[in-house]
């Protein structure tokens, strides 16, 4: 099956004009309409000025939106993959894990810890080049949200939907994370593996310092990231479009605090490395610095080399649209009037 993708696809961004052009136009047409309402009769101004089409205008105008969002698309250059070859290439096998919890939520590193982590993910995925990477959601359990690959677009696109609500069950497993992290890389025991944790450390639910040690025989390295303080923060929750603090069953403000102890454990046990996250690096550059120094292994990849340029599709619909354009004038056309294709209320 084909793969369709842009090859530009940052162009899409100014897609986002479009709202605004046509509020622009709506208030622009709002305008004009009162003004001509205040200077005189409405029949009078038709009489004065007959050729005046609002409809036409209008017209014009959306014309020109359909022609602006083809240039768009013409520009970011839509493509089908056409060709599938296997790629052999020398790289390092990533997977992220990272915590979806409600503590996540807190914002003591900002806009959140969870949004801040994805942020430096979706940094981290624009530099890679060789490598495979695979994503795994985890809370009161893990799940795979992108299988081991190197399809870095949709690794970002799936990345931006990773929330609590991606999860069943809330509480934070490392273990399980670590488990499935584990079974989640390409069998084959030559290949270099890192597993990255990205989490504010409050274990609730497993060994995880025991699955580390299982992760160790197999020769899995594991990188983990405490995101969050150690002094804690409430967690914020929306509750019918409010916010309100996380409490226990006492009433009191739950606060989450970071738990730097478990994860330096787990990542000693392995041979990797502990960072603590804070506003201004996460630290997953410096881990990915540590990744690069694996021994590289060769990886063979399925993937599309070649793809089928489908720009012009939207070039040829721009054209038309920019011919029916000129075709079209702002006012009636009085050539028309004349051979009787357009034809108007006499005057009373």
């Amino acid at each position: 099956m084909d793969t369709f993708r842009f090859a530009h696809p940052d162009m899409l961004y100014l897609l986002l004009l479009v709202p605004v052009l046509i509020l622009i136009w709506i208030l622009g047409n709002r305008r004009r309409k009162i003004a001509r309402e205040r200077f005189g009769d409405a029949d009078l101004l038709g009489r004065l000025s007959p050729d005046y089409s609002p409809s036409r205008m209008a017209a014009k105008f959306f014309i020109r939106l359909l022609a602006f969002i083809m240039a768009i698309l013409t520009v970011a250059r839509p493509q089908f993959g056409s060709r599938l070859e296997e790629v052999r290439r020398e790289g390092v096998e990533v997977i992220i894990a990272l915590d979806v919890s409600n503590s996540m939520l807190a914002t003591d590193i900002t806009p959140s810890r969870l949004e801040r982590a994805k942020q430096a993910i979706s940094q981290l995925v624009d530099q890679l080049r060789e490598d495979r990477i695979g994503l795994i959601l985890f809370a009161g359990d893990a799940y795979t949200q992108i299988p081991v690959t190197n399809d870095y677009l949709s690794a970002k696109m799936f990345l931006s939907s990773a929330g609590p609500d991606a999860v069943s069950k809330q509480g934070t497993a490392i273990g399980s994370a670590i488990d499935l992290g584990m079974r989640s890389f390409t069998p084959e025991s030559d290949k270099s593996r890192a597993l990255v944790i990205i989490t504010d450390g409050e274990n609730h639910e497993d060994d995880a310092a025991g699955k580390a040690r299982e992760a160790a025989e197999k020769g899995i390295v594991i990188y983990t990231i405490g995101i969050g303080s150690p002094d804690g923060s409430p967690i914020p929750l929306n509750v019918g479009g409010r916010t309100e603090y996380l409490k226990d069953r006492e009433g009191n403000t739950v606060i989450s605090k970071l738990d730097e102890k478990s994860l330096q454990e787990i990542a000693s046990v392995t041979g990797g490395r502990y960072v603590r996250a804070n506003n201004t690096s996460i630290g997953l550059n410096e881990i990915y610095n540590d990744i690069g120094h694996m021994k590289k292994s060769e990886i063979n990849a399925v993937m599309y080399t070649d793809y089928n340029e489908q720009f012009l599709i939207p070039a040829a619909l721009l054209f038309i649209l920019l011919v029916v354009d000129l075709l079209i004038a702002d006012r009636k056309n009085n050539l028309l009037k004349r051979l009787g294709i357009i034809r108007t209320e006499p005057a009373k």
